[in-house]
């Protein structure tokens, strides 16, 4: 306090605003003095007199505005306001009767009563204002003086994460571990509320809370587009984009099955998801079910397809085929064999064909449980769909004015090797094919070839040895002028590819077909992290009563029919080489046995060549390919149910893109594919703060650093893509912000161009 200079002293029980003023504050009246002389006075519940006075004071220099503010807890806002009222509009300002609406008071008792629920069941200021229809600052207010109480969660003070398992434990103890939002579970149980809202917590060290940081990705790969029109609609606590959303976060975790789930604390996932927990696995089967009911996981990875392709018409100028066999080792059904390249046996499983881009990105999958191969396939289900689906296909005009302008370019490997197929491609869709030469001829002189410099789909520039020249593929009706182009490696060995799109140089056509491998790749990379091949639920579903499958007849007899050919074959050899080294006629008894063996081995020949021909009429008598209506019960078997599968393999798709767009910002001149991937691995898993700020709509999410400060450097360059993004947590208004640590990053050391 400063020193008073004048006397007398103040009078006792007044409040000194400062050395020349004070104020008296009685029951009744308020009596305001300079020095020791009253000035003012008005009623103490008279606030018009109030604002007029102070206004006064300040106008005439004899205390300032925070003096004001400091001595009677008023808002400065409100001291300014009075001052400028004083200025504009003088004492008639302070006096005139202002309009009053006729509704009362906003909140009241009814409202205030809903707006404690509200506030105590974790809503945030502004979500409570809008459930309750008034303004922010009413809301405020209201906190402010006392007339509702805020939860310490809401005024921004972060939960440990020991804290909140102490509360998810107790939790337990009524409807559930980390079960805290009992109310809204209640109410969506009886249908009353429309899913759980999401409302995030200020929280601390959240496991697994750097998979956020993977969000705007995968939102802008499509993992929410069309949902609500496609996918079958889910009821209860959890909404379609809260599953999704935990789908694909499980994904990029590597979280391989829902069984894995039990494995992670639910408190902590769900508070990524904005909810009190995850789903309990039962729950999560269920609504993945409810999801995919009525094919719709299937509509919504075919509109996705055409969402991916007209979003990136350049990447399905050249698409690669390839087909995956998933082994089946249950026991729900006899899947037919087939020939696994991988492992090199035959083993039962389902096939299937995979359409990807140049860099090894999915577009969509078909499944084959009866392979009929890779020619029919394409023939069958993949061209007709890309025909419809690719954009920005050049017109018939177009096509008549260049005979050699193809629509697109597909790329396979020799089990699609077909001069028939080639040619009716080219003659009625005008579809360009490049795949390697499965009967080349002899090799060519090494100085055909030349050296040339061929930019690679995923940017590396590659030396190769070249040579181009036109060939005839096929015979007889089905011969096929084709373009061939070779590659000469270091050893000397030629690698034949033939196409037909002609338009292209004979480098972009060697880029896409040596670029093959980026399917292979895909299918390890996503076996090994994205758990490819694992089954995703028990059962098994009827195939249509028309579905071709393989004759067990013919299957037999022809089984028999290669035994014997194979007999056949060795016995001409044996009875071939016994003709070419015959037996000497001076020692009789060893001639006389040669010639016995001859003649048993002429008779087992001519046995075989009988029964050969046997097996061969009724293998021409009997049809290859029945209705699976028609198989015997014993020789049924059933596909197994592909619900779950077709959601699963969207989402995996979606996490696979999404996580190479996140490897193509992190990659750079230390950081090559497999470096970013590892980085992105690590980041997914890596703990994070959440600290929501409803007040200015910011959802900011903080991450532990790395423990390499190239990889903090790495990672803050991928924040600053992200945060560019500006994009919204779904389910709120509030934008995503990513940052580490301060102190974690050091300075970017400037890379010269």
């Amino acid at each position: 306090m400063s020193q008073q200079l004048i006397l007398p002293l103040i009078p006792p029980g007044a409040t000194e605003i400062n050395d020349r003023i004070c104020v008296w504050r009685g029951e009744d009246r308020w009596v305001y003095f300079l020095g020791a002389y009253p000035v003012y006075s008005h009623s103490a519940g008279d606030h018009r007199m109030f604002r007029f006075i102070t206004s006064q004071l300040i106008d005439a220099g004899a205390c300032r505005q925070v003096d004001i503010v400091r001595t009677f807890g008023v808002s400065k806002s409100s001291v300014i306001r009075g001052s400028n009222r004083l200025r504009t509009e003088g004492v008639e300002g302070f006096l005139k009767v202002r309009q009053r609406r006729h509704g009362g008071n906003v909140l009241t008792p009814e409202a205030l009563q809903r707006g404690q629920s509200l506030l105590d069941w974790g809503c945030s200021r502004r979500e409570t204002a809008d459930e309750l229809g008034v303004r922010y600052d009413t809301l405020r207010k209201a906190i402010n003086d006392g007339r509702l109480v805020e939860s310490e969660r809401q005024q921004g003070v972060a939960t440990t994460k020991s804290s909140r398992d102490v509360i998810d434990a107790q939790a337990a103890e009524g409807m559930g571990t980390a079960c805290t939002r009992v109310e809204e579970r209640t109410l969506a149980a009886f249908g009353v509320c429309d899913g759980a809202p999401v409302r995030f917590e200020a929280c601390l060290d959240v496991a697994k809370g750097g998979v956020l940081c993977a969000l705007p990705s995968l939102l802008l790969s499509g993992l929410l587009e069309g949902t609500e029109v496609l996918l079958s609609k889910v009821k209860g606590y959890y909404r379609c984009f809260h599953i999704l959303l935990l789908l694909a976060f499980m994904a990029l975790c590597r979280i391989r099955t829902a069984e894995q789930l039990r494995g992670n604390p639910p408190g902590e996932l769900g508070k990524i998801l904005g909810l009190d927990r995850v789903p309990e696995v039962r729950c999560l089967r269920r609504k993945m079910d409810e999801l995919s009911a009525d094919n719709a996981a299937e509509q919504w990875a075919g509109h996705l397809a055409r969402h991916w392709m007209e979003a990136d018409p350049e990447a399905v100028g050249a698409l690669y085929v390839d087909g995956h066999v998933r082994v089946y080792h249950g026991e729900q059904t006899i899947l037919p064999r087939r020939y696994v390249s991988r492992q090199k046996l035959c083993l039962r499983g389902t096939t299937d064909y995979w359409v990807n881009d140049a860099i090894g990105r999915p577009f969509f999958v078909v499944e084959k449980v009866v392979d009929p191969g890779l020619l029919k396939t394409l023939r069958d289900d993949i061209v007709p769909r890309l025909l419809n689906d690719v954009p920005s296909q050049p017109s018939a005009d177009e096509l008549a004015a260049n005979r050699h302008c193809c629509r697109f370019v597909m790329v396979f490997d020799r089990e699609g090797y077909s001069p028939a197929f080639f040619r009716d491609m080219w003659k009625n869709h005008r579809l360009g094919c490049i795949s390697y030469h499965k009967h080349p001829d002899k090799a060519w002189p090494p100085d055909w070839f030349a050296e040339h410099e061929v930019m690679m789909p995923s940017g590396e520039t590659v030396t190769m040895q070249l040579a181009e020249m036109g060939s005839l593929v096929g015979s007889g009706k089905d011969a096929f002028w084709m373009r061939e182009v070779r590659k000469l490696t270091d050893s000397g060995h030629q690698t034949s590819l033939i196409s037909t799109a002609y338009d292209l140089p004979h480098t972009v056509l060697a880029a896409h077909m040596f670029s093959r491998w980026c399917q292979e790749n895909f299918f390890r990379y996503m076996k090994q992290h994205f758990a490819l091949d694992l089954l995703q639920e028990y059962g098994t579903d009827v195939f249509p009563d028309t579905e071709q499958v393989v004759n067990p007849t013919w299957r037999e007899l022809n089984r028999l029919r290669n035994s014997l050919e194979n007999k056949l074959r060795y016995r001409r050899a044996r009875f071939a080489e016994m003709s070419m080294h015959p037996e000497s006629g001076d020692d009789k008894p060893r001639y006389n046995r040669w010639l016995q063996k001859k003649a048993a081995l002429l008779e087992e020949i001519e046995h075989c060549e009988h029964q050969l021909a046997e097996q061969k009429a009724k293998l021409k008598s009997t049809l290859k390919h029945i209705s699976w209506a028609q198989l015997e019960e014993k020789d049924k078997f059933y596909r197994l149910l592909p619900g779950r599968r077709r959601l699963m393999d969207t989402v995996r798709m979606i996490a696979y893109r999404a996580e190479t767009a996140m490897v193509r910002l992190l990659v750079g001149p230390t950081v090559d594919s497999a470096a970013a991937r590892s980085l992105l691995q690590d980041l997914f898993v890596t703990e994070a703060d959440i600290l929501p700020d409803p007040e200015h709509k910011r959802l900011q999410v903080r991450i532990h650093g790395a423990s390499r400060p190239a990889a903090n450097r790495s990672l803050t360059r991928l924040f600053t893509h992200l945060n560019e993004a500006q994009l919204l947590y779904p389910g709120t208004d509030m934008t995503l912000v990513y940052e580490l640590p301060a102190g974690e990053v050091g300075k970017t050391p400037e890379v010269s161009s």
